[in-house]
Parts: C-alpha cells; sequence; structure tokens
C-alpha cells in the first residue's frame, strides 16, 4: 500500500499544504524546526489515530485554531481509500471514503505505517511503557479487535483505580463493585495477553534472521515477553483467568492502601536478549541500535505477511543515527519493496542508489514543494 496525495490544515506549524507522492522513496529535506517531522508525524496520525510524539492531541492543532485536519489517499492492491481525521477539543472525527467510523477502531488498519524515528532506539533501553506501546501501535494496525479490547481495558481499568481510591468511604458496597470490576479487567486482560504473546512469537520469527544478516552470523535475538503476573504463553485461557484470580486475592489489600491496580498488561513488559545476554542492561550501543533496527523492519515484514500489503515506512531523521553499515542495511532492505518517507537536514554523505533516485521535497517555515 501507499499514500498518494496528503492535504494538511491547521496541524502544527502548518496552515494548509496539500503534496502529491510516488510509491518509492520520498526525501524530505529542510533545516530543523521547518516542519519535517510535523509532517511524518501527520501521516502517523492519519493512520493510527495518534501521535508517536505527544498524548496530548490538543498540541497538534495550530496555535489559535479550532481544530487540525490530516486529509490522505491510500492506494492498496485492491482498491483506494480517502481518509481523513479531524481533531479538536470535542475529540475526533475519522472518514474512510466519506463515511463517519463509529469507532476508531474500526478505521485503524486502513493505512499501515511503521514509524522509525531516534526516540525509537530507546525501545531497547527505554521504559517499560515504551516497548508496551510499541507492541499495543503494531497490533492495533493488524487486529482492529485489539485495539477495542485495549480500549475497554483502560476503561475499566480507570473505574477500578478510582475505586481503589475511594474505597475506604463504604467498604463494604464498594467490596461488590470491586468484585464486578476485577471480573471484567480479567476477562479482557487475558485477551490481551494472549494477544500479545502471539505477536511478539510472530515478531520472533522475522526478527531473528534480520538480525542475524546484520550482525554478520554473529548474534541470535530472542524476544521474551514478561507479564506481570505468572502467567505463560502455553497456559489456556481458563488457567491464565484462575492465575489472575488469584494474584488478585492476595493483592487486594495492597491494591486498596495504594489506590491502584497492581497487575495486568498495563504493567507488562518485554525484553530483547542477544546471544543469551540481556540487551538493555549488557548490550553495547551498537547492539542496542542493531536490536532496535532490527525489530523495525521486522515490523515490516510481518505487517505484509498478515494483511498481504507491505506498510508505509517513516524514517525521521534516523540515518543520521546510524552508522554506514546499518544505514546501508536498512536502504538496501526498503530498496523497491516500501514506500518510504525520509526525513533529514541533508543528504550529503549518503552514497546510496535508493536516496540517488529518490523524489525530494524541500520544507521551509510549514511549506512543502517538490524540488526540481
Amino acid at each position: 500500500m501507499f499514500l498518494t496525495d496528503l492535504t494538511i490544515t491547521n496541524y502544527r506549524n502548518y496552515n494548509k499544504a496539500s503534496i502529491a507522492f510516488e510509491n518509492k522513496v520520498n526525501v524530505i529535506l529542510g533545516e530543523n524546526a521547518q516542519g519535517k517531522t510535523n509532517l511524518l508525524e501527520s501521516i502517523f496520525v492519519l493512520a493510527i489515530a495518534k501521535s508517536h510524539r505527544t498524548s496530548r492531541d490538543k498540541e497538534l492543532i495550530k496555535w489559535s485554531q479550532e481544530y487540525a485536519k490530516i486529509e490522505g489517499k491510500v492506494q492498496n492492491k485492491r482498491h483506494s481509500l480517502a481518509l481523513e481525521l479531524i481533531i479538536s477539543n470535542k475529540g475526533k472525527k475519522a472518514k474512510v471514503n466519506a463515511l463517519e467510523q463509529k469507532k476508531l477502531s474500526s478505521y485503524i488498519g486502513s493505512l499501515n505505517v511503521v514509524m522509525f524515528a531516534p526516540e525509537d532506539l530507546n525501545l531497547v533501553k527505554g521504559s517499560p511503557q515504551v516497548r508496551r506501546r510499541f507492541i499495543d501501535i503494531e497490533i492495533g494496525q493488524i487486529s482492529p479487535i485489539y485495539m477495542y479490547d485495549l480500549n475497554q481495558y483502560h476503561h475499566i481499568l480507570q473505574q477500578r483505580n478510582h475505586l481503589l481510591k475511594q474505597f475506604h468511604r463504604d467498604p463494604e458496597k464498594n467490596k461488590v463493585m470491586l468484585e464486578i470490576l476485577t471480573a471484567q479487567l480479567v476477562e479482557i486482560a487475558v485477551k490481551i495477553t494472549t494477544r500479545r504473546y502471539d505477536f511478539l512469537q510472530l515478531l520472533q520469527t522475522w526478527a531473528e534472521p534480520i538480525h542475524n544478516g546484520i550482525s554478520r552470523g554473529l548474534e541470535t535475538l530472542k524476544i521474551k515477553y514478561n507479564p506481570s503476573i505468572d502467567v505463560s504463553e502455553n497456559m489456556d485461557l481458563s488457567k491464565m483467568i484462575e492465575v489472575y484470580y488469584e494474584k488478585f486475592a492476595k493483592i487486594v489489600e495492597k491494591e486498596i492502601d495504594r489506590g491502584i491496580t497492581l497487575i495486568g498488561p498495563h504493567r507488562d513488559d518485554m525484553q530483547f536478549f542477544v546471544n543469551d545476554m540481556d540487551v538493555q542492561v549488557y548490550g553495547s550501543q551498537g547492539q542496542q541500535r542493531t536490536t532496535a533496527l532490527s525489530i523495525k523492519l521486522a515490523e515490516i515484514e510481518l505487517i505484509n505477511s498478515e494483511v498481504g500489503e507491505y506498510p508505509v515506512l517513516l524514517l525521521d531523521d534516523v540515518l543520521s543515527e546510524l552508522d554506514d553499515y546499518r544505514q546501508s542495511h536498512l536502504l538496501n532492505t526498503i530498496q523497491n519493496k516500501v514506500q518510504t518517507f525520509v526525513t533529514t537536514t541533508s543528504v550529503d554523505g549518503i552514497d546510496h542508489e535508493t536516496l540517488n533516485k529518490a523524489t525530494k521535497y524541500q520544507v521551509s517555515e510549514g511549506q512543502i514543494v517538490k524540488s526540481k
């Protein structure tokens, strides 16, 4: 799949910009703070309905404006789609071919993207929240029901946390309500946990050979899911539910005392091992970057294997963060296969056929024009 046209209105530092793109590598050139990253972010938001840079939607709306709008035309193997996403203080409104989607979970997946930015190098050494977000975004693109379940989970989690904070006011009444919310939370938690196990197993299948190739056959990458309770991928749902209930029963007093839910998918994590060594703790910076690159390239292949289409790849100023060898490996992999958007201040010093043949655009003060 590829993005043929993009129009952004009142988005970040853009008043309005419309541009047509080609199904190959598109290089977005410009000095810092001119709008290169904002442009790539708008494509990501068009696909995912949320930003990779902020959780505050109002930051996406140009100062003093009431809304931001992103419109895009997507071409895939079967048909073309017109996507529209409006962001305002009232929330988000998403349309596919002019039809408003009642749920964002039914909208996400119309355009698949993989984002690789400097902060993604924190996938390995960053916080568990970074890794959970990565898992959720990627599964959400290939499984709309997962995104729906995740939204439901966080809604119930919020209610449960609120109840735990208020528990001491009316213990008898709140005990019944806590049991109901715990049951609802567990039912969805096991679905999310099981889906994450399945996803990471698929990711492992794609990432291991890619990492082995980048490391010239010297390293083997393994990915491990670390749930917040003692469950495993081999458990059936009924056993997993049983373990959840047992754990919640043991920690209920602690949860009431602290006023927060202490276990569940919102507390889970994942680990990366290279030659059986925890990369986050013991890996060199080079090994951490190779791991992050391998995961991103594996995402591309995984999405293609699941939906039958290659996603759009967004490379936000990441080439400058990679050495020549990893840079070349990345460019060789995407060549003639994936529509790619690359932001950079300059391509000087990068002599590669993929970039030499790329279509180039210049961004300046929120204006974008195709270079001649």
